[in-house]
């Protein structure tokens, strides 16, 4: 069992930044368990936003990324303050679960698809480009074809730049293993099939939009020799080829074609 919230000191964490900066690193990831949740336990409400703001002010840092995130981080005073700094990125992994929510509430979810969808529209309002990325379980028990199309329909609406669907597996000890009315499996395999192929379409919708036009990649890794492969500030995977090493630099890429699940392009430097 998770015990109480403990959120690391703001000084540490930001020592620790300049300390990766030092050694040439350029992209910053907060992670953890519930970052949504950090400050909170001294009742700092916006201590999340007040660490980032230092965080921005790390010289060598040039990316600040947001791991996972509760729906209801995302006030206005939020994402007003995190869009206003220059090294943030304009991507959002927001669990959504399901977008059904009768599904929501037997998950114990502290939101509804509604409240959900407005956040999405209050991080477009001020970050346009934003990446929307999500998990969704498919097959909580008691899950209805009617609650499943719920959530298809909720997908085609929102228009995530990325999904990740997971099957409902039963974990012993959890109220949801105790209910009844479990999923078949088979059905579960289907509506996974379903729904992986709906995100595939809107993934590649999402991307679509940016041939013809120039993005910033961060080039992490050299797939193979003179092909690497980066990613943009709202995390789309970018390949480009270089007979040169760009690694752990930033490119302007201009973006040719749409791959699987990536961009290619041709790039020069900044």
């Amino acid at each position: 069992m998770r015990g109480p919230i403990r959120s690391r000191n703001h000084e540490d964490i930001v020592k620790e930044v300049k300390d990766i900066a030092a050694n040439g690193y350029k992209e910053i990831v907060l992670n953890g368990i519930h970052i949504s949740s950090y400050g909170k336990e001294i009742k700092e409400q916006d201590a999340l936003i007040k660490l980032i703001e230092d965080m921005n002010k790390v010289e060598g840092i040039e990316r600040i990324r947001l791991g996972s995130l509760e729906p209801n981080l995302i006030t206005e005073d939020f994402i007003i303050r995190y869009s206003s700094l220059e090294k943030t990125c304009d991507h959002f992994h927001l669990s959504l679960q399901s977008g059904s929510n009768s599904v929501l509430e037997r998950m114990n979810r502290k939101y509804t698809a509604e409240q959900y969808k407005n956040n999405v529209e209050l991080i477009r309002k001020y970050m346009p480009d934003a990446g929307i990325t999500t998990d969704i379980i498919v097959g909580f028990p008691g899950e209805t074809d009617e609650e499943f199309n719920e959530t298809m329909e909720f997908v085609k609406r929102v228009r995530f730049s990325r999904i990740h669907v997971f099957k409902y597996s039963i974990r012993e000890g959890t109220k949801a293993a105790e209910m009844t009315d479990q999923v078949d499996d088979m059905v579960k395999s289907e509506r996974s099939r379903v729904l992986i192929e709906l995100g595939e379409e809107v993934s590649n919708e999402f991307m679509k939009k940016y041939v013809g036009k120039d993005v910033s990649v961060l080039v992490e890794t050299e797939k193979t020799k003179n092909l690497f492969e980066g990613y943009t500030t709202n995390y789309l995977k970018v390949l480009l080829k270089s007979d040169i090493n760009i690694r752990n630099t930033i490119v302007d890429v201009h973006v040719k074609n749409v791959g699987n699940d990536y961009l290619t392009g041709e790039y020069s430097a900044i």
